[in-house]
């Protein structure tokens, strides 16, 4: 009997795609680890670290394929309500994939950058964050964005708290208030929005993630849980992605930079 080798099938998808239309920017939604931790009799926490293995692999797929950036939602403003235990869990493990993983992410020329509220971690948490970023801040070939104690809807009324009480003060005009400005607030006012969102598991939800951000993003579902997504199931998602037409909202496809320059909105 003749075993499959996965790597063949990696080598397969590949032709299919357009090195062209490699989508720059990618969000995943990683969601299935403790599911998958728990219909292989183990813990949930045995399921998050697989599923750190995974996005390590994913990573450096993706910045091999020439994707710019990658953002995933590692931890939400909902999370907090799972059981305490899974929680501490969590948090145990950003520290320790930051002290393992920091040098060799840095010496891969990629930027991490953690987007979110942090002001509820530890503050040697937060100073784990800190130093991440500092050590990376210089790279430009690729970008990790790691969302963390994030939440969309939260997010939006951050900018429009920010935006009233620069009004208040005089410093701009409510009728100056616009897309671009709200935009230049958001925490990725840094990066171009997502091309594509990817979500794990099956679930057919955004769960207040990048709610702004997603407006004309292409979504990805599959039922395959996170620490069974592979660079196989990466270029699928992407195969699917480069089939679509993206019209955001016209006839013809445009970039996503072609439709922020040209959009107007009195």
């Amino acid at each position: 009997m003749k075993l499959k080798n996965p790597t063949n099938k990696i080598t397969d998808l590949s032709l299919k795609i357009d090195k062209l239309r490699i989508p720059q920017h990618i969000a995943v939604i990683m969601d299935g680890n403790g599911r998958w931790g728990v219909n292989k009799g183990l813990s949930r926490s045995h399921g998050h670290n697989k599923g750190v293995s995974v996005l390590k692999n994913i990573i450096k797929f993706s910045k091999k394929l020439g994707i710019k950036v990658l953002t995933v939602y590692a931890f939400s403003t909902e999370n907090w309500t799972r059981p305490s235990e899974e929680v501490n869990f969590l948090l145990n493990l950003f520290e320790k994939v930051l002290n393992k993983e920091i040098n060799e992410l840095n010496n891969e020329f990629i930027k991490v950058k953690f987007i979110g509220d942090l002001s509820p971690f530890s503050e040697n948490l937060r100073n784990k964050f800190i130093e991440a970023e500092n050590i990376t801040h210089h790279n430009e070939q690729f970008t990790l964005n790691v969302c963390t104690n994030y939440g969309g809807r939260q997010e939006l009324v951050k900018v429009a708290k920010e935006l009233a009480r620069k009004s208040i003060s005089g410093e701009i005009k409510p009728d100056q208030i616009n897309e671009e400005m709200f935009e230049s607030l958001l925490l990725t006012s840094d990066f171009q929005d997502p091309d594509l969102l990817i979500r794990t598991s099956g679930e057919k939800r955004i769960s207040n993630f990048l709610l702004w951000q997603l407006a004309y993003s292409e979504i990805y579902i599959t039922d395959v849980l996170w620490p069974e997504f592979d660079e196989n199931e990466l270029l699928k998602a992407i195969i699917d992605y480069q089939s679509r037409n993206r019209r955001f909202g016209g006839i013809k496809s445009v970039s996503n930079q072609s439709l922020k320059s040209s959009l107007s909105f009195g």
